[in-house]
């Protein structure tokens, strides 16, 4: 496909729909229908398991033994009163679908612990687009958010926090919302990091440290009204011990 920021494998197919564009591995879903990226499609078959909300709209699909995320894309603060979910056209290499989902494939490619993108769409109006996004959804006990209102984590497991956003800070990975609701833990104390939207490769800088005080003020505000045991300075300190264990992994950053 011309145009693309990064190279993509053969797997990766393009598809033209009326008025927009579907992006999507072919090697998963070789049977992408845009019907897929209707809610309504999967709720009158009943294979809807759940919603979540966040910055999306997210629906929890589980359909012939297969199990995935479908997110639609919403706007949050004031300019929602605006526009819910329209954003302004600036070409498809620059839809918030298409390039949510080229770097989640990059990362996936690259080995971090991401859900694998299946499939991203958008549909082009005039001046404006709406957009949707299909990933795996990976097997785990939830967010660290919803851990923390569970119980209390051992020392390993906020190590392995940090030692898991420090792969990602090696790689060039600036998130652009590092918070508990977007770390996720299996039952082996595995960490994945997800929701990539609006998400930039940079170079190693003062940014690294903004991810960790996002973090740090996300983790005060959800453990703010539960025990004390929840979350305290020796939990941080677990996980900046583990951020400060170099990865070892290469830079994504062209020249660097």
């Amino acid at each position: 496909m011309a145009g693309n920021k990064w190279s993509l494998g053969s797997e990766v197919k393009h598809a033209t729909l009326p008025g927009g564009a579907m992006l999507y591995d072919g090697s998963r879903l070789g049977n992408l229908a845009p019907s897929w990226f209707d809610p309504n499609h999967w709720r009158a078959r009943g294979e809807i398991e759940g919603t979540a909300r966040g910055r999306g709209s997210a629906h929890y699909i589980k359909s012939a033994g297969r199990q995935f995320v479908l997110r639609h894309y919403h706007r949050g603060g004031l300019v929602a009163y605006l526009s819910r979910d329209k954003y302004f056209w600036r070409g498809e290499q620059e839809t918030r679908p298409f390039a949510e989902w080229q770097l989640t494939y990059r990362l996936h490619r690259a080995g971090l612990p991401v859900p694998a993108p299946l499939a991203a769409r958008y549909q082009h109006d005039g001046m404006t687009y709406t957009g949707d996004i299909i990933t795996e959804r990976l097997n785990t006990v939830g967010s660290l958010a919803e851990c923390l209102a569970q119980g209390a984590l051992s020392i390993l497991t906020w190590i392995e926090i940090g030692r898991c956003i420090r792969r990602f800070h090696d790689l060039g990975v600036c998130h652009a919302d590092l918070n508990a609701h977007n770390l996720l833990l299996n039952e082996d104390a595995k960490v994945y990091l997800i929701d990539f939207d609006q998400c930039q490769l940079r170079r190693s800088g003062l940014w690294r440290d903004g991810n960790l005080v996002r973090l740090r003020r996300s983790l005060e505000k959800i453990t703010y009204a539960l025990p004390r045991d929840r979350f305290g300075e020796a939990d941080w300190h677990g996980l900046l011990d583990g951020y400060r264990q170099t990865s070892g992994d290469q830079s994504l950053v062209a020249g660097t």
